[in-house]
């Protein structure tokens, strides 16, 4: 199997996860996030425990790309504090926009979400990539004014 078919495979699968895809019971956080250039819409859900993101997920519509990227951050925020959620935001939309260079370190961090990077070269599709992101980060820099990172 080729590399361009495992990019695929992985955008299918996670795109389709419904594990992510929910409405969250006990959530702390919803937020709206809206990519008016396409059409994406998704409302990222969060359930709190102090700073720690207990569990989160996401509801709504977009293309496999936004669907695959919301999902993958759903995976890799649950579970870590406010910081480290900031943080992961920071890096993943700095490897959009080309500013973080990926290495080991950074594939490490975002895991399968490296498969993304490649987004940065089709400037259409940026925002489906990074609007969960986005929607993750207005939620911590709205109701977590101590976060200086």
């Amino acid at each position: 199997m080729d590399l361009k078919s495992l990019y695929t495979d992985l955008l299918l699968q996670e795109s389709n996860n419904k594990a992510n895809r929910r409405d969250l019971r006990e959530a702390t956080f919803k937020e709206l996030g809206h990519n008016p250039s396409c059409g994406d819409e998704i409302t990222l859900q969060i359930e709190m425990d102090g700073k720690i993101i207990k569990d989160a997920s996401y509801t709504g519509e977009g293309c496999a790309i936004s669907r695959a990227s919301a999902s993958m951050m759903v995976d890799l925020i649950k579970g870590k504090n406010i910081y480290e959620a900031k943080a992961l935001t920071e890096k993943f939309i700095g490897m959009i926009k080309k500013e973080v260079e990926v290495n080991d370190d950074l594939i490490d961090t975002l895991g399968d979400a490296v498969v993304l990077e490649n987004v940065s070269n089709m400037p259409a599709r940026v925002k489906c990539a990074v609007l969960a992101w986005h929607t993750l980060s207005n939620i911590i820099d709205n109701n977590f004014d101590e976060i200086k990172l």
